[in-house]
């Protein structure tokens, strides 16, 4: 009888760490006597049936590598609702005894769903965003608070060296985790984000103390989805621009001359740090494990030490905000 064989695909936007992933899930599969098929570009090529196999070689030398050999795709979710009658014959056909999902938040609930329907699916949580419920970090969160660090940190000197209000706007989506953790590694001088309304007078006034008082500089660092009076700001129909609006409050409520910085896509590219490769490494070998142990409709997560099976159920449609405490021992050294 033909082995029985494993699937592996990464869905929703690319992140340091997914190479790292794919490789642990391969390698530790092919050990257990699996088969690995890898599928391109996310959950498109798994209804697709875009699909290759994975072996030894293919999965070398790849741990440091930014983005994802397999390729990713963002979907909609209701485009895949009727997906379980096709998956099941693909399950047969290809002898696979579970579909391991590498995913974001939107990725996970789909992957909930498929499980729901009554596909046998693992996850892993990966996110720069770190906003799935259920895991302390996904894959890629670590790297990318490194990358707006070091951003801040070069922005300080120029801040410094101008007397400037200067901004740094970091990705995050509707959660502030790279903006809270990059701005209290960086002892910003104000952290926005999402999860507390931004108040232009007291950030102002803020502003305008840390002059008087002869600290003529000041770092900001704004999440995305930062909202001034209630309202998140858009470009191009994504977020994204609030640091702009920001910027114009500033000098005209200041006289303070201020710069923004959007860092974009920055953020998601690139080698993963060490912490990012060794905690997909531990997800990759935990998703096995699931499987092995039939315990499908859950996600390898970090609790504590220790890496455990969370139901997927539990990350589906809900984000995870800042932990409010972690933000509070920042605030401390604001203005």
């Amino acid at each position: 009888m033909e082995s029985k064989s494993i699937g592996v695909l990464t869905g929703g936007g690319d992140c340091p760490g997914l190479n790292a992933a794919i490789r642990a899930v391969t390698k530790t599969a092919i050990v257990r006597g699996y088969r690995v098929f890898g599928f391109r570009d996310g959950l498109s090529g798994l209804m697709e049936e875009d699909y290759e196999e994975l072996d030894m070689s293919k999965t070398s030398g790849i741990i440091d590598r930014g983005g994802t050999i397999l390729g990713t795709t963002g979907i909609d979710p209701a485009s895949i609702e009727d997906y379980a009658p096709e998956g099941a014959r693909l399950f047969e056909k290809l002898n696979m005894k579970a579909l391991i999902i590498i995913g974001g938040n939107t990725t996970l609930t789909i992957a909930s769903r498929l499980y729901d329907k009554g596909l046998p699916i693992v996850g892993i949580p990966k996110t720069i965003d770190n906003d799935v419920v259920g895991t302390d970090f996904s894959i890629g969160f670590h790297t990318a608070v490194e990358i707006a660090t070091n951003a801040l940190d070069r922005l300080r000197s120029t801040a410094e060296s101008h007397n400037r209000v200067m901004m740094l706007e970091v990705m995050g989506r509707d959660s502030g985790w790279i903006a809270t953790y990059a701005g209290l590694a960086n002892g910003a001088d104000a952290i926005l984000i999402p999860e507390i309304p931004v108040d232009v007078d007291n950030l102002c006034d803020m502003l305008v103390h840390r002059f008087g008082t002869g600290k003529r500089f000041s770092v900001v660092v704004v999440a995305e989805g930062a909202r001034i009076g209630g309202a998140s700001y858009k470009e191009g129909g994504k977020l994204g621009g609030v640091s702009r609006a920001l910027e114009a409050m500033i000098q005209e409520h200041t006289g303070l001359e201020s710069r923004t910085t959007l860092l974009g896509h920055v953020q998601r590219g690139g080698t993963p740090i060490a912490y990012d490769r060794i905690l997909a490494t531990t997800y990759g070998v935990k998703a096995i494990d699931l499987i092995d142990g039939g315990q499908f409709g859950h996600m390898a997560a970090l609790q504590g030490s220790q890496v455990k099976a969370v139901p997927l159920a539990e990350a589906a449609d809900v984000l995870k905000m800042v932990d409010l405490d972690v933000f509070r021992i920042a605030e401390i050294f604001f203005g």
